[in-house]
């Protein structure tokens, strides 16, 4: 029944889900634990993972006005490439 379920998903959103689980595990490795190991007390882990989810949301804006700036511009991107 499952196989049946993900051949009906487009090969686009496998591919974005995996892309975003792999820039999850980077976030996690790079960004969450040295913040979170950085510290020895219990409010100073809470108040370094909440600044980390700061960190977190402004790389997901981030990342859309780049991308919706690049769907934006595409036809000008492309001449000036090309």
């Amino acid at each position: 029944m499952i196989p049946f379920a993900i051949a009906k998903i487009g090969h686009q959103y496998v591919l974005f889900g995996i892309a975003a689980l792999i820039c999850l595990i980077t976030f996690v490795t790079l960004i969450l634990s040295p913040a979170l190991s950085g510290s020895s007390r219990l409010w100073e882990k809470a108040a370094a993972g909440t600044l980390s989810l700061f960190v977190l949301a402004a790389l997901i804006v981030g990342g859309v006005v780049i991308g919706l700036v690049v769907v934006k511009y595409w036809p000008e991107i492309h001449e000036f490439i090309t």
